[in-house]
């Protein structure tokens, strides 16, 4: 069977295709070779042992599994993290509150922040990844999750400190508190198609907000004059999140849109004084 034909009986069994070209990819151990590689050796033939396991990884593709599963791997802000069934797979759309991050400490020197609830490490990686000069701290309530966050860490000589705690419990004070936390209602209809990804990292009380609450009614007490509290939160909750920032006392407060142009991100500063 050619690559060509491997392709064909994917697509015939309704795997997208994206999906069954990183998979054969992966397969044959060309990841970095890129999909036009496939276009221009579609000829060659695929190895038996190679069929059946692309075959298998179809397979759990279709029963729902992500891709970033199967690889063991999910690109996010340039960084190539390693990632299972112990973290959530990291979105582009989270890549918003990166670079909102990045703005909002562009003028400070050495500034101190924290990472909630960070699962594979990828905002807090993605953070000091580009300011070295920062002192990046993550936690996660999570000994899995911190697992694989602290090997993505050593993997890509990051020096990001890691700390197992529920939100700000044991935290110092910061110029930047950020956080991608559960937001998901706990009856939301899309939950099924997650059901491969670990529900403590999704689920958020009846109306997804109740961590977001926590944050916001703890984070001013940890923030040094002027820091921010930037969160990412659902397609929907802008407008709740910016009024919680809002009575917590936040000023300058705003969201940011994804990708997609939906706003996905919402923070706000500390006043200078007090």
């Amino acid at each position: 069977m050619t690559l060509k034909e491997a392709l064909a009986q994917a697509a015939a069994r309704d795997v997208a295709r994206i999906d069954a070209q990183v998979l054969l990819l992966h397969v044959l151990g060309r990841e970095g070779a890129g999909r036009g590689w496939l276009l221009a050796h579609d000829d060659e033939a695929l190895a038996g042992g190679d069929g059946a396991r692309f075959e298998a990884l179809c397979a759990r593709r279709l029963a729902g599994e992500p891709v970033a599963y199967l690889t063991g791997e999910k690109e996010f802000f340039g960084l190539p993290l390693q990632v299972d069934a112990r973290v959530l797979v990291p979105r582009p759309d989270t890549e918003t509150i990166v670079e909102w991050s990045l703005q909002v400490l562009q003028d400070r020197k050495a500034p101190r922040l924290i990472d909630l609830g960070t699962g594979s490490g990828a905002i807090a990686l993605a953070i000091q990844h580009a300011r070295p000069d920062a002192v990046v701290e993550a936690v996660d309530r999570s000994a899995d999750a911190l697992a694989v966050a602290s090997a993505n860490a050593q993997r890509l000589g990051l020096p990001v400190r890691f700390r197992q705690a529920s939100w700000l419990d044991g935290a110092g004070r910061y110029d930047l508190v950020v956080s991608n936390p559960p937001y998901i209602r706990a009856d939301d209809e899309h939950l099924p198609d997650l059901a491969h990804e670990p529900l403590g990292a999704l689920i958020s009380g009846p109306d997804g907000l109740a961590d977001l609450r926590a944050i916001v009614a703890g984070a001013r007490d940890h923030l040094l004059p002027g820091g921010w509290l930037l969160l990412e939160h659902g397609w929907d909750q802008a407008e709740a999140v910016r009024g919680l920032l809002q009575a917590a006392g936040f000023v300058d407060v705003a969201s940011r849109r994804d990708l997609a142009g939906i706003e996905r991100c919402s923070g706000g500063r500390r006043l200078e004084l007090g």
